[in-house]
């Protein structure tokens, strides 16, 4: 018998794998099922149609995305020190399943958000939520709500610039941007 789960999930992963490569448009359910070697009968098995499976794979990615970062946050394991903090998530940035920067991913979303008001909210719901977790992460070293969210705009908009250039930043230049910014972190 076929694990539903597994085979699920990986139609979500390879529509995440050629969305990144192609952009929205090359997120067709006959591509997929071709590159997976199955049938399209699998596809009308797991999701409720193309709009379904629109639907599940940007609540895929949001879950993906967030989770990532929260994960990370959670298992830098040092609350109260921002720049400890910071560092083990600067540490994290190299290519590996962590989810923490895959700029092609991002550039096609957000790209996609652009025109398709679904997206948008999504993707707004993302930077929502990554925004969030970085203010957490602030409000160790720095007092007042605005301040707070000014020094966690800092390296998410670092992440967004560097997915977005043409080529992407490369995973080693990153980390070294956010070893730079490191520095400007007061003392715990």
């Amino acid at each position: 018998m076929v694990n539903r789960t597994n085979t699920r999930e990986r139609w979500l992963e390879t529509g995440l794998r050629i969305l990144a490569a192609e952009g929205a448009a090359g997120v067709r359910i006959d591509r997929i099922a071709a590159k997976l070697g199955l049938s399209k009968g699998s596809f009308h098995h797991h999701f409720s149609g193309a709009d379904g499976y629109k639907r599940d794979l940007l609540a895929h990615f949001e879950t993906l995305t967030i989770d990532a970062l929260d994960r990370a946050i959670d298992e830098a394991g040092s609350p109260d020190d921002t720049r400890a903090t910071l560092a083990k998530l600067t540490d994290l940035i190299a290519p590996g399943p962590n989810d923490l920067y895959r700029p092609e991913l991002e550039v096609a979303v957000r790209a996609w958000a652009t025109w398709d008001p679904d997206v948008r909210a999504v993707q707004a719901r993302i930077d929502k939520a990554r925004l969030a977790a970085l203010q957490r992460v602030w409000r160790a070293s720095i007092d007042g709500d605005d301040e707070v969210r000014v020094a966690a705009l800092l390296p998410y908009l670092v992440a967004v610039g560097a997915s977005v250039l043409v080529p992407p930043v490369a995973d080693d230049e990153l980390k070294r941007v956010y070893e730079t910014l490191l520095r400007l972190v007061p003392d715990a």
